[in-house]
């Protein structure tokens, strides 16, 4: 009698790439998804950017995402990966519940949100959901019809205004901005020259009818694009020293 062939292993796993910039926090999340059988850990990254350049070298199914990072934030990440991988899904994993952050994500291109209170079958339950195609939420932030209802805002024509009117390499400046660069340490960030930066700085503070950086980091801050430990100190014109 022939055996049969074995089975393949792991043909059937879910590819992962963990995004957050605690260093703790991304090896205890590969801790607990590399336990479960369906998941294999692809790799991680500690920023927006790594993250791009992991998930086109890796092609992970799914994209676990957090929020506010340094450098660039999860939701512009979140934006550039599904444009340059549409086949990978974004799973939010962050401690934000706002609806504003939910929507935002949701409108960035992401397949589900898991606040991170969540326990480990619950983002267990959103890595498949999302790797199957579906929409999936944290029971702690909405049920059904509420889900609903961020389905269907998000999916509104909306008219832009503010950050929506930011060019994706503006969104960069303006992150960049909130964490306390200077134009010289921006331009050298993001291999551009100072002049360059200076145009961007303008064309946002035109978009967002801001005076000063000052006023550019306190909007970063209540957008959630920074995290009140990320900027710099306001007091005194701090910022306004960091503007060489």
């Amino acid at each position: 009698m022939t055996n049969a062939p074995a089975p393949r292993q792991h043909a059937s796993r879910i590819k992962v790439l963990i995004v957050d910039d605690h260093a703790v926090l991304r090896q205890a999340l590969r801790m607990l998804l590399e336990s479960q059988a369906e998941v294999e850990v692809v790799g991680d990254a500690a920023n927006g950017r790594e993250a791009l350049e992991a998930a086109e070298r890796l092609h992970p199914d799914v994209v676990l995402m957090d929020m506010v990072m340094p450098g660039l934030n999860g939701l512009e990440a979140t934006r550039q990966i599904r444009r340059r991988l549409p086949k990978a899904k974004v799973l939010i994993l962050t401690g934000y519940m706002e609806d504003e952050q939910i929507l935002a994500a949701l409108r960035a291109g992401a397949s589900g949100y898991v606040v991170k209170k969540s326990d480990v079958q619950e983002l267990l339950l959103g890595i498949q959901s999302v790797h199957r195609g579906n929409t999936y939420f944290s029971s702690a932030i909405s049920d059904g019809d509420a889900v609903q209802d961020y389905l269907w805002q998000a999916k509104k024509p909306e008219s832009k205004t503010g950050y929506d009117l930011l060019t994706s390499r503006e969104r960069e400046v303006l992150q960049l901005i909130a964490e306390g660069y200077s134009n010289q340490k921006i331009a050298g960030e993001l291999f551009i020259s100072v002049k360059t930066v200076e145009a961007h700085k303008a064309h946002i503070m035109s978009k967002l009818h801001a005076q000063n950086r000052t006023d550019l980091i306190r909007y970063a801050i209540r957008k959630g694009i920074v995290g009140l430990e990320s900027g710099p100190d306001l007091s005194e014109g701090s910022s306004e020293q960091a503007a060489g």
